[in-house]
């Protein structure tokens, strides 16, 4: 079997290159250099967002005739995997998961409004995931009961934690459920009636919101009720979230190599010490691991493809960063090193994907509800 990329996806991946390769690590700003509990900005960057959607990177997961590039989950991990080599302060993930869910599930006039804007970079989404506590799923945290005054109608009550950059995004997709328990995704815009954004800030420094919903009106026009589109929404944005870990992850085993390789110790590259050379090419395993689990989660996007690959993007992206600080030594822990970047970044994505043992024990329940008789 041939498991190369296509043409399209290695297009969309040097297209995100080209775009990335302007963005350097060093001009993101540091959680350490901002005060405690303040983000270390308002807005993502709008400039490289602009760029982003000229090179037709936000137009990858739209499909053709709303002007995009009409692609799949592979091109968009491809792009995000690019994204955090740099440490991309953009909502790349959330917008792309939206528009290939919206894309597959919407109905034609909802994707006529929305998509050709989403591939301008006119608008920008954002998706809730995490539930009221970010422990449980996210379509149980919000209530969708019918509005009284129009039956196409819903009205919204509940909370969601951690929203990225919800105070200045346009819509935020709100995954939900129905009283007799059915899901559904609504459109929601956090300046709606109804709708309380509390700050919050994330480890990596960014910009994040509890969005809370108290009798929030969303017209039929903004929901989508496909029953398969809520599941197909997390498992995307989790898929995208390990492909974020892989790049990240990647480019760190880069700058760890490279600075073992010359950095001397009693006349000799650390390179040379079995004890280095160990750790290193453990972690070469682990980003070798991440990436097969990644593709093989992105191509299929089953439960258990994308449980597995959780589980070695929250431990591998985890033991890099560990590792690499404990190689730099000192010049990891200086703050004028991009790497502390690095590792802030390397944690927040090891709490979005959450942790391993519990996706152990949720692969352990599908492959025990799969298994014959």
């Amino acid at each position: 079997m041939d498991f190369t990329f296509t043409e399209e996806q290695e297009a969309a991946r040097e297209a995100a290159r080209g775009v990335f390769s302007g963005v350097s690590p060093d001009d993101v700003p540091s959680p350490q250099h901002t005060p405690a509990g303040r983000p270390v900005s308002d807005d993502f960057d709008r400039e490289l967002w602009s760029r982003l959607a000229a090179a037709g990177v936000l137009g990858l997961t739209v499909p053709e005739e709303h002007g995009g590039a009409g692609l799949d989950a592979l091109a968009l991990c491809l792009a995000l995997r690019e994204s955090a080599k740099v440490l991309a302060r953009v909502p790349l993930l959330e917008t792309g998961a939206a528009a290939l869910t919206l894309a597959a599930y919407a109905d034609e006039p909802l994707r006529a409004a929305l998509l050709p804007r989403v591939a301008r970079g006119e608008l920008v989404l954002t998706a809730a995931a995490h539930g009221r506590t970010g422990h449980e799923p996210p379509g149980h945290a919000v209530e969708a009961r019918p509005s009284p005054e129009d039956d196409s109608a819903v009205l919204l009550d509940g909370v969601q934690t951690a929203v990225p950059w919800a105070p200045t995004c346009d819509l935020a997709v709100v995954p939900a459920h129905t009283p007799d328990g059915r899901a559904v995704l609504a459109l929601v815009p956090p300046s709606d009636p109804g709708v309380t954004l509390a700050e919050q800030t994330s480890t990596n420094g960014e910009r994040y919101a509890e969005l809370r919903l108290d009798s929030v009106r969303v017209a039929g026009s903004r929901l989508v009720t496909h029953p398969e589109a809520a599941d197909r929404l997390a498992r995307l944005l989790a898929t995208g979230t390990c492909a974020q870990a892989a790049g990240l992850a990647t480019r760190v085993l880069e700058l760890t190599s490279a600075y073992v390789g010359e950095r001397e110790q009693f006349g000799h590259p650390l390179a040379t010490f079995q004890a280095v050379a160990v750790q290193t090419a453990d972690r070469y395993i682990d980003v070798r691991a991440m990436e097969a689990t990644l593709w093989q989660a992105a191509w299929r996007l089953s439960p258990v493809d994308v449980a597995v690959a959780k589980i070695w993007a929250s431990e591998g992206v985890r033991r890099m960063a560990q590792t690499a600080q404990h190689l730099h030594g000192g010049a990891g822990a200086d703050t004028d090193n991009s790497l502390h970047r690095y590792h802030a970044w390397a944690k927040q994505l090891e709490l979005t994907a959450g942790p391993a043992a519990q996706h152990e024990e949720t692969l352990g329940a599908l492959l025990a509800t799969e298994a014959p008789g």
